[in-house]
């Protein structure tokens, strides 16, 4: 029973996660906002790389993903696949 209920636990965090992934925080997104700014609207980035000043992190999956490109602080560009 115990296993039962963390399987349900963790896929309803896992689901909670992606559901900020969809079309409509997509359409919020814009150059400039900061990555608190990006945080606030989105959650956790799923992975984030970066060097000299640039970053990219990803939210989703290979399926359905958001990802944002930094300079600095700043959104420079933004991409997505598979949103509904």
């Amino acid at each position: 029973m115990r296993l039962r209920s963390l399987v349900l636990l963790l896929g309803c965090v896992v689901l909670a996660a992606c559901g900020k992934v969809n079309q409509e925080n997509y359409a919020k997104l814009y150059s400039g906002m900061s990555k608190a700014e990006v945080e606030d609207l989105l959650g956790k980035p799923s992975e984030c790389s970066g060097a000299l000043g640039m970053s990219s992190c990803t939210w989703g999956d290979q399926v359905s993903f958001i990802s944002v490109q930094y300079a600095g602080d700043k959104v420079i560009m933004f991409s997505a696949k598979g949103l509904k």
